[in-house]
């Protein structure tokens, strides 16, 4: 039995969670080709598409945002990081003069510790979970130690401040439930700023639920099957029959199907809005 190297697993967890991994995945799962048939569509696809890809705006980020990929929220716990689905999300790092003042006179530390909850948030709003190894090499170029001392500081002095890393919310598994129960709010006819207080999640990721609660909705209106539905909108299935069952409760529950009524309209006008900016009819 080999020695046990934290910091090469590290590494080999780090290198699973790139583009090239990504892709790599993909390919070998949706083709069922060997890792050398996918790596070698890979770098064709790199000689073909890179050159121009190359060419586009690098800098389309707004400033003080960055992109990394990361694993999604849905994978369960205990499953290897090289066969998890992944995908890029887009993190808000800087926000302007108010982080410039915290670092400016209350040092690097506070700031990690200002940003990693906001942070944990924005990457779950967006259906993925960072990772100790994120936060730190990532996202603020310290040690994983380093990390480790933050959130123990943040979960000693803000107990109640939700930090869902995929550590802690795969193996305690709240995922599914704090967007069900996000929806639910809604459905009864709580407003943004009070689910926002119950649940402690930020505008951004209560959002995020509710607009894909509005998707399921609409593509099951369509007959879509659960499994079609998650497919579409790259979501669990678990969760897309969760919100089914939503659905469900809706027709039993006025309250419940007249707010629903209200988030489908809103959806509604978002997407009459979208086909507009983009020129359609």
């Amino acid at each position: 039995m080999g020695i046990r190297n934290p910091r090469r697993q590290e590494l080999r967890r780090l290198e699973c969670k790139t583009l090239d991994a990504k892709f790599l995945t993909e390919i070998q799962q949706g083709l069922n080709c060997s890792p050398f048939e996918a790596e070698a569509v890979l770098n064709v696809v790199k000689e073909v598409y890179f050159p121009w890809l190359e060419q586009q705006e690098t800098a389309s980020l707004m400033p003080g945002k960055i992109s990394l990929v990361a694993l999604v929220a849905d994978e369960p716990a205990g499953k290897p990081i090289s066969q998890c689905e992944k995908q890029t999300i887009c993190l808000t790092l800087h926000r302007g003069p108010l982080d410039d003042h915290i670092l400016q006179q209350e040092g690097a530390e506070a700031f990690r510790r200002a940003r990693i909850p906001e942070l944990c948030q924005e990457a779950l709003s967006q259906g993925a979970l960072l990772t100790r190894e994120d936060l730190a090499f990532r996202i603020f170029a310290a040690g994983t130690r380093t990390i480790s001392r933050d959130l123990a500081w943040l979960r000693k002095h803000h107990p109640k401040l939700p930090l869902p890393l995929r550590s802690t919310v795969q193996d305690i598994g709240p995922v599914l439930t704090h967007r069900i129960e996000i929806v639910r709010l809604a459905l009864a006819g709580k407003t943004m700023s009070q689910i926002c207080q119950t649940m402690r999640h930020s505008p951004a990721a209560v959002s995020n639920y509710l607009q894909t609660f509005t998707r399921v909705a609409q593509l099951h209106e369509r007959q879509l099957q659960a499994n079609q539905i998650a497919f579409l909108l790259h979501r669990g299935c678990s969760l897309v029959e969760k919100y089914l069952a939503l659905l469900e409760q809706c027709k039993q529950n006025k309250t419940f199907a007249y707010h629903l009524q209200e988030l489908l309209s809103l959806g509604s006008v978002s997407r009459k809005k979208k086909r507009t900016r983009e020129g359609r009819p």
